[in-house]
């Protein structure tokens, strides 16, 4: 964090002690406007934030910590193209995928999208077929992380649409019960593989990906007829080639894509063949309008920087170490999943871009679950636990079911929840019982737990896109006021590394010296011992 930043925030620490302590109820009554200023609405997407623990003056200097941060500046070196992903000397032009005409890559990102149509086309009519001639009733997207978590979120969330595409699958986890389980659902002559992979090398997916071809292997399609089963998306096409994938099923990624923001790119494949590219475009068009907020709107009024500096000023100011993501719509019951990698991945680091340690905490924890399940799991916790936990509710306000009743209930607990969160509840103190157990005190919740609610008149292709776009730049900008860079992952390679040397000794003969540490060489031994039989 830049000095002077950190300074301007640490000039707010005693005042956040002053609003926790006057509460959020009192705020409304000070604030006669904070509704409607805290309130706001792009894209389909409405944010209300008149319920988190903070003032006025806060936000008013925040906002000035944001602009010293320089968060004006990098949004536009986003837009520009500038090599903002400084450690791996990239840019980061994912919103160059939602609204390529406005940007340098625009032929090669029209270029994928075509390509993208005329396949949707071909597999969606029958016209592609697999080694019998059978058109495809199954796509199998094998990839993991970033080229899965989206894909899975987006058809879950939208699969209530009409479609005439094929049923989706993902395979994402190297266990080998969830390959067997998928396969035996599945039949061969009609399952057409997506796989997703921006190296191309990534150990579960290539894992998988083999598991896949020896699959149909088995099932007596010809060597020469399998590349009619798969479909590579992937920054290294030869080593899709090498793989056995015909060079015109290959989509091309770019290094100006990381892999938890490609969803929009033909990682996007699985939604398009699914719900067809309408549906995928409109999904673009969705992050497009959001994007457009961001880059235009003054910080004060813009919706991702406000959602940015509410949740540091959770963290750096009021303590909270985690906060809840829970989705009111079981159509969204991926999302926390999904905002865990993209924040936690994202913003994860403990290393500025001056290259001295972080003088404060960085990403938050990010969980969650589905609402009304999470109400009867630690909802308790956020209610009466010594931990301060802050909330992003979000919910659609319509559903295409039709089920009014069921969705009254559950839109009325989801407001509930978040008002429950805020007023708390108070008791008359009362006599001790018999067991000298005074209940009120067992009964009370302090209330001023804070939340964000955003909601959607329904949830559709482009809100979808808005929603997801939105908590994409909300990241970024936390990642300039923190001045660290939210666009590599270098702390997940050490483990991968350690895995591949492990898997050696996992398979290799018994016996000789282990290097490493007695846990891990114990654990190796009685996985070889119980491998062995």
């Amino acid at each position: 964090m830049k000095t002077t930043v950190k300074e301007q925030l640490d000039a707010l620490l005693k005042h956040a002690d002053r609003v926790r302590s006057a509460g959020t109820l009192s705020l409304f009554a000070r604030e006669p406007d904070r509704l409607d200023r805290l309130c706001h609405e792009v894209a389909g997407v409405r944010v209300d934030l008149s319920k988190q623990l903070v003032d006025d003056q806060a936000l008013s200097q925040l906002v000035a910590a944001a602009q010293a941060a320089g968060v004006n500046n990098a949004r536009q070196a986003m837009r520009a193209g500038a090599h903002i992903n400084q450690t791996e000397q990239r840019a980061a032009l994912h919103v160059a995928l939602r609204a390529h005409e406005d940007f340098p890559v625009s032929s090669e990102v029209s270029e994928v999208l075509s390509r993208m149509d005329a396949l949707c086309a071909r597999v969606i009519q029958g016209v592609a077929t697999g080694a019998r001639g059978h058109a495809f009733t199954d796509v199998v997207n094998i990839g993991i992380g970033g080229s899965h978590l989206g894909p899975q979120l987006v058809c879950e969330a939208l699969g209530n649409r009409d479609s005439s595409g094929p049923r989706v699958h993902f395979l994402a986890n190297v266990d080998g019960g969830d390959c067997a389980d998928l396969f035996a659902r599945l039949a061969p002559q009609t399952t057409l593989f997506v796989i997703a992979s921006k190296s191309f090398t990534t150990s579960e997916t290539q894992l998988n990906a083999r598991s896949a071809r020896a699959w149909l292997t088995s099932a007596g399609i010809a060597d020469r007829e399998l590349q009619k089963h798969f479909i590579a998306v992937t920054a290294r096409p030869d080593r899709a080639q090498a793989f056995g994938i015909a060079s015109e099923n290959i989509y091309p990624m770019w290094d100006w894509v990381g892999g938890r923001f490609s969803l929009w790119s033909a990682i996007g494949l699985p939604v398009a063949l699914h719900l067809g590219m309408n549906t995928f475009r409109a999904l673009l068009s969705g992050g497009a309008a959001m994007d457009a907020h961001f880059f235009d709107a003054p910080l004060e009024a813009n919706l991702p920087v406000l959602m940015a500096l509410v949740s540091l000023w959770n963290g750096y100011h009021l303590g909270a170490g985690s906060y809840a993501v829970v989705p009111y719509d079981n159509r969204l019951r991926s999302l926390p999943d999904y905002l865990q990698q993209l924040e936690m991945e994202s913003n994860g680091k403990s290393v500025s871009f001056d290259n001295t340690p972080l003088e404060c905490d960085s990403a938050l924890v990010t969980w969650g679950g589905l609402g009304t399940n999470a109400q009867h799991a630690f909802f308790q916790l956020l209610h009466q636990g010594t931990r301060f936990i802050p909330v992003d509710f979000v919910v659609a306000l319509t559903h295409p079911a039709g089920r009014e009743d069921h969705h009254d209930a559950l839109v009325a607990n989801c407001f509930a929840q978040a008002e429950a969160l805020m007023i708390g509840r108070r008791f008359t103190p009362e006599p001790a019982d018999n067991n000298g157990i005074e209940l009120w005190r067992h009964r009370e919740s302090p209330g001023n737990r804070p939340s964000s609610m955003i909601s959607m008149q329904a949830l559709t292709p482009s809100s979808l896109g808005a929603l997801l776009a939105l908590y994409e730049h909300k990241t970024f900008v936390q990642s300039v006021l923190w001045n660290i860079n939210a666009f590599d992952q270098w702390g997940v390679e050490l483990g991968k590394e350690l895995a591949d040397s492990i898997l050696v000794e996992l398979q290799g003969a018994a016996g000789g010296a282990s290097s490493r540490d007695p846990s891990t060489d114990a654990l190796i031994r009685a996985y070889r011992k119980a491998r062995a039989g």
